[in-house]
């Protein structure tokens, strides 16, 4: 029997901590040993996260079990730094963040985190023992648009990007109220985004060009799951050149699918895929990439990056039936 990961959670009530337990509850080779609800402490998991009835009684904790090989923080962001501040976690433990408090290349004491994007990153994050899972719109956009960055064709960029509710987070908010959501669209943080630094971090990674410059439009959808990005640049490659570009860099890439066919969320809701389909008109390239924000985009990708951190294959759990009707 192979030996399993011991895993803890901490932020397990939230929708993140909610994925992520449904994953690890099938996953061959991983234990959940602790989750961890400072609010919730004593209940079951399923009296948080309902669907869970049936197939676990573990109960929310307020104790850090250090057993653990690999701890999750779904915490918001800001608070993973104070966490590991206010928290003696050991040395021997593996570390996946999954807010914004690491991406930049910040550090935690002697830890140093490396930027969980497989995709571009992969030989980096099994190696490492904290990991900065990436932003959901950050994904997005960087898996559309990398294997153009890499070989210097991104220098203006205009991309705009729709999100479900669940991206806000399970707090209750004027913008995140069923009322306000439904039959309802609205664009925020114009040009402002938190995920730009990390965006701007990998693309330069990629290709040393400075003078890149990314518009980006992000909007509030009412619907709960998925994001659905368009980044429009030029381009003077043809669809066959592109086809070529796209199909190998992403080819040892799993979750990557490159679609001839127009691309549509209901593909991606539930996986941790990303589907990407290149248009061209002209000299103007549009790239459409889609994810689920609450898998690809955040807790997905975390178990794709620990499977890679503990040399499991990278799809391990994660051949998940996407919600087509």
């Amino acid at each position: 029997m192979a030996v399993k990961i011991k895993v803890g959670i901490i932020g397990g009530a939230g929708y993140t901590g909610g994925e992520l337990i449904r994953i690890l509850l099938n996953h061959p080779n991983a234990e959940i040993i602790f989750v961890h609800s400072k609010s919730n402490a004593g209940k079951f998991l399923y009296q948080v996260h309902r669907d869970l009835q049936g197939d676990t009684t573990m109960k929310f904790g307020s104790v850090i079990d250090q057993k653990m090989d690999v701890l999750f923080l779904c915490v918001g962001h800001g608070d993973a730094k104070k966490f590991l501040a206010e928290n003696t976690i050991a040395d021997k433990i593996k570390l996946i963040d999954l807010s914004q408090d690491f991406r930049l290349g910040e550090a935690a004491g002697k830890r140093k985190f490396v930027y969980g994007l497989p995709e571009l990153n992969k030989m980096q994050i099994k190696k490492a023992d904290n990991i900065a899972n990436p932003g959901c719109f950050a994904t997005t956009i960087q898996l559309g648009l990398l294997p153009l960055a890499k070989v210097g064709l991104l220098k203006e960029i205009h991309t705009t990007g729709i999100t479900g509710s669940t991206g806000a987070g399970q707090g209750l908010s004027e913008t995140s109220h069923f009322s306000w959501r439904a039959n309802n669209i609205q664009a925020y943080k114009t040009l402002s985004h938190q995920h730009l630094a990390e965006i701007g971090q990998s693309f330069k990674k990629l290709h040393s060009r400075s003078t890149i410059d990314l518009n980006f439009v992000p909007w509030r959808g009412d619907f709960t799951r998925g994001i659905f990005v368009s980044s429009t640049i030029q381009c003077a490659l043809s669809t066959v050149e592109l086809t070529v570009l796209y199909k190998k860099f992403y080819a040892n890439h799993p979750f990557i699918v490159l679609s001839d066919e127009p691309v549509f969320l209901k593909q991606v809701v539930n996986t941790n895929k990303c589907f990407i389909q290149l248009e061209k008109a002209g000299d103007k390239l549009v790239v459409h990439s889609i994810i689920d924000n609450l898998l690809k985009g955040a807790s997905g990708q975390a178990v794709q990056n620990m499977n890679l951190m503990f040399n499991l294959e990278e799809t391990t759990g994660l051949k998940l039936k996407a919600n087509y009707f």
